[in-house]
């Protein structure tokens, strides 16, 4: 285990993800450490060492007003945020209750782009108290600003209205004055609470000339330590205590305070409030900090757009996308070159859109690609400098991987070379480059990759030697149509059916069963293609392998790309309207004769992130399928078992599965950060792999890990990495690692499963690796 003092920032690292925390000042750190090693006396205390205390409490909540403008009403001190929204929420409501008021259909407002915390708070509340009120989220415009003629409408019948000042994804801020005057003048004595904590030290607050009832604040997005918090209660709302016990800050919230948290408001407060301190920057300096990053990232990103209007937003944040680009590629980069921000997927196969975009009518491919940008109203000159060169020299690495072009249009050599897994939403998308050939070919394509192969093969200039897709379902995008008709000249052609293959494709090859199949070339390879309907009455299967005197002999296949008739760990569903299982028996059948039981298969779906698998895999576990490879079941006993399989499908969480997947995945062998370095001394023969993608290894570029190379394998090649070693299965030791342990642990588990027998992984990754 990992000693706390083992765990700091990265050198040179630069931080801009303010909005979900930020760092503690030197000045509110220092405040706290006095606190607990001198102040510790207890603020309830009546000795002269509780009164010390007491003092620290005093002067703080007196700050808190001056920066607030909350020269009356009450300032509690609370662990957050998200005890300040509890705290509202059930004041409000419970007064509701107590007041037995008489709405026919109450309702609870709430900004369509709030916080999860306060949806949520609501609900949970509503349905706990009994109260029976509908929750309703208010609209926004384009722009993120809430719907006043739609809170015009509903205001009458709502309990409590919730809205935000400045929205933590995009900083867009609402007008106070004209949603209060929409409000009041529908329902005067409506609750209204606003989440104030992305406003503080970025807006002028003047709390008590408002009619603003709750508004809570958190210590942690300015600069103090996490677990500190305040709420302002107007004087004359209702207000129930959440949590009660020996009646601290006057009976209004219970539990010792947190002195040395409350002492870091005290010297973050004092800084606010001097006007002669240049701690927190003015609006003006903090624009123009914005204008530098966004023409920074205007010139390194040619096709990035805002997600949100500046002149309507905080200039503390910037929120991006970048047509052709995930948002776990830009993150991912990123942070390997120590740039902190956020994203909005994670590293995994399942894609999250933005809730906060989709609100505000954002494509999908924005709300998906989304990448947050925030820096804090103490950020230095040196800081926005250092994080605009840091910006530049990491798409540089974006460049020469081919992820983006670069107006200067020069040439990079892409290192990418052989069988590539795009992964989309589960969904696959199969990449294979002859890279002496320059020539590629795509297999499964999706359309929000479409980009990101025309970027490829711009880049490269690669002949296009085809776009395919494995099967296609009657309400599918035809993603192959439409990368010829963005290709244009850079294909050849011809006329195609309706997978993409090429009419004009007269070669012939020789299966291992005899069969004769259409092929085209690629490089020294052949594609061929084979008819296995089942899943759909479309479905083919292409075969890639080296073809010898017209023959493509089982051994000489590399991959298998079978659709959703054969995936990882089940078959495919066959229970569509254009599905047939006896034609699927047939089909399974068919891929046994002509490739062999190590054959890797490349499905259309990797619903676990495994990547491959082969039938002899498969086999072992899954009898039903071992038993058509058989022949020891008959079409209509695997008919009716597939049945009663897809049924359990019908019946899941997810009824889009095309297939049904249930085998348990064995556990990685971890090497936890704090042993690998002697784990590597001590296995001097282990191989370390580094999973992360080419222009996240070159965005930092490590090539020795305790004096042991090295080697950048990414995660979405790892299936061309286990058809070239599939002769070091036994001998060989492999220690996975990258970014945060989430690919490596997927890498590790992939590699155990296809036979590779010495393999682990580093939970954490580079993270928790100095």
């Amino acid at each position: 285990m990992l000693k706390l003092t083992d765990i700091q920032p990265q050198q040179n690292e630069v931080y801009l993800d303010n909005n979900a925390t930020t760092p503690v000042l030197p000045q509110a750190a220092e405040a706290a450490i006095h606190t607990m090693n001198l102040c510790y006396g207890n603020p309830s205390s009546s000795h002269m060492t509780g009164i010390r205390a007491k003092y620290i409490l005093d002067t703080t909540r007196s700050l808190a007003r001056q920066v607030t403008g909350a020269t009356n009403g009450e300032i509690i001190f609370t662990s957050g945020a998200t005890e300040g929204i509890q705290t509202s929420i059930i004041s409000a409501l419970n007064a509701s209750r107590d007041n037995n008021h008489n709405i026919a259909k109450p309702v609870l407002l709430y900004g369509a782009t709030e916080h999860k915390a306060v949806p949520e708070t609501l609900k949970h509340w509503n349905q706990m108290l009994n109260i029976g009120a509908e929750v309703v989220a208010i609209p926004v415009d384009s722009n993120g600003i809430l719907d006043q003629q739609f809170i015009a409408e509903h205001a009458a019948n709502a309990l409590m209205v919730c809205t935000m000042i400045a929205n933590n994804e995009t900083g867009v801020f609402q007008d106070i004055k004209a949603l209060e005057d929409v409000i009041r003048s529908n329902n005067p004595d409506v609750l209204w609470m606003v989440d104030c904590v992305q406003g503080l030290g970025k807006i002028d607050l003047e709390l008590s000339k408002t009619t603003i009832d709750y508004a809570p604040f958190s210590g942690h997005k300015l600069y103090g330590p996490k677990g500190i918090g305040v709420l302002y209660v107007r004087e004359s709302a209702p207000y129930t205590p959440f949590i009660a016990g020996g009646g601290q800050e006057s009976g209004l919230r219970s539990g010792t305070e947190n002195l040395p948290g409350i002492a870091s408001l005290n010297a973050i407060f004092r800084l606010l409030a001097d006007e002669n301190d240049d701690t927190f920057k003015s609006h003006e300096t903090l624009l123009a900090y914005r204008t530098q990053l966004a023409d920074v990232l205007n010139e390194v990103f040619p096709g990035i757009v805002y997600n949100h209007d500046f002149d309507c937003s905080l200039p503390t944040t910037l929120n991006f996308s970048v047509k052709g680009l995930s948002g776990k590629d830009i993150m991912n980069l990123f942070d390997a070159a120590k740039i902190r921000v956020s994203g909005g997927s994670a590293c995994s196969s399942k894609v999250a859109g933005s809730f906060v975009l989709d609100a505000m009518g954002k494509s999908k491919w924005q709300s998906e690609g989304a990448i947050r940008m925030s820096f804090g109203p103490a950020s230095t000159q040196q800081e926005i400098d250092n994080a605009c060169e840091a910006i530049r020299n990491a798409v540089s690495a974006m460049q020469n991987s081919c992820l983006i072009l670069s107006d200067a249009n020069d040439s990079f050599d892409s290192t990418a070379n052989g069988l590539q897994q795009w992964i989309y939403d589960a969904q696959c998308t199969w990449c294979y480059i002859d890279k002496a050939a320059k020539e590629v070919i795509l297999i499964d394509p999706v359309p929000e990759l479409v980009s990101k192969f025309d970027t490829l093969v711009s880049c490269q200039n690669y002949k296009v030697k085809a776009v395919l897709s494995t099967h296609k379902h009657a309400e599918q995008v035809d993603a192959p149509a439409i990368i010829r008709e963005l290709l244009g000249d850079k294909m050849s052609a011809d006329e195609f059916d309706q997978l993409g293959w090429s009419n004009s494709a007269k070669t012939e090859v020789e299966l291992a069963n005899g069969d004769k199949a259409s092929a085209l070339s690629i490089g020294e390879k052949m594609l061929v293609k084979v008819a296995t309907p089942g899943h759909t009455d479309n479905s083919v299967t292409y075969i890639l392998g080296t073809v010898e005197n017209g023959k493509l002999a089982s051994e000489a296949i590399d991959y298998v790309f079978s659709g959703d008739a054969i995936q990882i760990g089940g078959i495919g569903r066959s229970d569509f309207a254009v599905s047939d299982s006896d034609a699927l028996y047939d089909s399974i059948q068919k891929l046994a004769a002509i490739t062999n039981s190590q054959s890797l298969i490349c499905p259309a779906h990797d619903y676990k992130q495994l990547f491959t698998t082969t039938l002899s895999i498969e086999s072992l576990n899954n009898s039903l399928l071992a038993a058509v490879i058989k022949g020891d079941i008959s079409k209509a006993e695997f008919s009716a078992e597939k049945a009663d399989m897809d049924k359990q499908i019908e019946h899941s969480a997810d009824t889009q599965l095309c297939g049904n997947i249930k085998e348990s995945i064995d556990p990685s062998i971890d090497v936890t950060p704090d042993k690998l370095v002697s784990f590597l001394v001590e296995h001097d023969d282990v191989v370390v792999l580094d999973v992360r993608e080419s222009h996240e290894y070159e965005a930092n570029r490590q090539e020795y890990l305790a004096d042991q190379k090295l080697v950048n394998i990414p995660l979405s090649q790892i299936t061309e990495f286990v058809h070239d070693h599939s002769n070091d299965k036994t001998d060989a030791s492999y220690v996975c690692i990258c970014r945060s342990g989430a690919r490596s642990d997927a890498a590790a588990k992939t590699l155990k499963r296809m036979g590779f027998e010495n393999v682990y992984h580093v939970p954490g990754g580079f993270a928790l690796v100095s």
